[in-house]
């Protein structure tokens, strides 16, 4: 059968058997049979450099010969498979190598609590167990968030296609400003100034007897916003946040499902602001590839009885293999440094590339953690002076790409950013190739 009739065929029949709920897939017409590296190759025998990586999952790319060589031995092993959350030797190993690893105060004395295997029940458990430690139900999010799409990390998240979902108002949510320096919600147009309004205003509900507001049993955020459009938090903010909650008793959850393992430069975004949650969630990286999702918290959190968060799928030992192999590998070889230099390396290329195009409004991000903002010029401007964003040209972008030979995918308000989230392990010729692609496909929808 000629590539192209297979990869019609496929589509064809995913386009009859599954549901209308599909996301990359709508988007990305797509069928994959062969990757490595940063490289995917399609059912019609057509070769993409892949920048979209798992949404950040593939830390180390795809089918890194470590983790395949581990992965090929354990299956000839005859290693149980799927433990619940019993202890096996390659639980422990993981569980050993994510303790070295975590920032701050969490670091070899965490409690680590394996979660069903996405991001979105990790969130789930964070925020189960700050309100059975603190006895409190209340929980402050932000603007811009995604945390998943359950009803609690819905009720948690801001675009209404996750936080409108039904039965998500079961969990009491005060939502703040995320301080989003471009379309700053203070009217500031700063970050920094942003920020610190943001920061008081959590420090004013707490304090103010009369701001109808009780004191919550979490605060929930990400350091950078990824769904929400690589929207990054200041230092200085997050260490506010940091203060307000540990003085008023308030658990800090940060959401590093995305961010995590490497991706924006340090191996937890968190670590920069010199900050350590009381709670960290982490799933996509951190499973090596494969379905893995856990939360790491101080000690004193853990009042749990038995059974207060389970799940099935909790002992999946070829994601804990996965797991440890892309933690020792991030770590040994300096992949989050070199996240941080190629990360610079693609922004400053697009910054030039915006130089020349009025409707490419900022070029923004930390690590391979990378979004490009497009605008309509000739749209009516905020009462700040901001112009509207540009989804119809947004999407061009994100066709005109994968017509190069370049997979990414588009987040932020309406959908106008254009986002990069390639393997760590992205050659130097690889990241030049991934902005020669993105600035030809900016050109050709001008």
């Amino acid at each position: 059968m000629p590539n192209g009739a297979l990869r019609a065929e496929l589509l064809a029949r995913q386009e009859r058997r599954e549901s209308s709920a599909r996301t990359y897939a709508s988007t990305l017409p797509l069928a994959p049979v062969h990757a490595a590296g940063a490289v995917v190759t399609g059912a019609d025998g057509r070769t993409y450099l892949d920048c979209l990586s798992g949404a950040g999952t593939l830390a180390l790319g795809h089918n890194h010969p470590a983790t395949v060589a581990a992965l090929t031995s354990l299956l000839a092993s005859g290693a149980p498979l799927h433990t619940l959350d019993m202890i096996t030797p390659q639980k422990d190993a993981f569980s050993g190598e994510l303790l070295r690893r975590l920032p701050g105060g969490l670091r070899d004395r965490a409690r680590l609590h394996f979660c069903s295997p996405a991001g979105t029940d990790a969130v789930e458990a964070a925020l189960k167990l700050a309100r059975h430690a603190t006895g409190r139900r209340g929980v402050v999010a932000f603007t811009g968030a995604y945390h998943g799409m359950t009803l609690g990390a819905s009720a948690v998240s801001g675009p209404p296609r996750m936080s409108g979902a039904v039965g998500a108002d079961g969990v009491p949510v005060t939502r703040l400003p995320y301080p989003y320096g471009m379309r700053c919600p203070f009217g500031t147009g700063d970050a920094e100034r942003s920020g610190e309004l943001s920061a008081r205003l959590l420090e004013s509900l707490l304090t103010d007897p009369s701001s109808g507001v009780g004191t919550p049993a979490a605060v929930i955020l990400e350091v950078v916003q990824g769904e929400g459009g690589v929207v990054e938090g200041p230092d200085r903010w997050l260490r506010e946040v940091r203060r307000v909650t540990e003085q008023h008793g308030v658990v800090l959850v940060v959401d590093e499902v995305q961010t995590g393992v490497g991706r924006t430069g340090r191996f937890w975004a968190c670590e920069r602001a010199g900050v350590t949650p009381d709670v960290l969630v982490t799933s996509k990286a951190v499973g090596g590839g494969l379905p893995l999702a856990l939360i790491a918290y101080r000690p004193e959190l853990d009042t749990w009885r038995p059974g207060h968060h389970t799940g099935t799928f909790r002992g999946n030992t070829l994601a804990m293999v996965a797991g440890e192999i892309a933690l020792r590998i991030v770590a040994e070889e300096q992949l989050a440094e070199r996240a941080l230099k190629l990360g610079e390396r693609i922004t400053r290329g697009l910054r030039e590339v915006a130089a020349c195009d009025p409707g490419l409004g900022e070029v923004r991000g930390r690590g391979l953690m990378i979004g490009a903002e497009l605008v309509d010029r000739d749209g009516a401007p905020d009462r700040y002076g901001v112009p509207p964003g540009d989804p119809v040209r947004a999407r061009a972008v994100r066709a005109a790409c994968l017509e190069r030979g370049l997979i990414l995918e588009l987040g932020g308000r309406d959908d106008t950013v254009v986002r990069l989230l390639p393997p760590l392990v992205l050659t130097d010729e690889q990241a030049d190739s991934v902005v020669e692609r993105l600035a030809a496909a900016l050109e050709s929808t001008r």
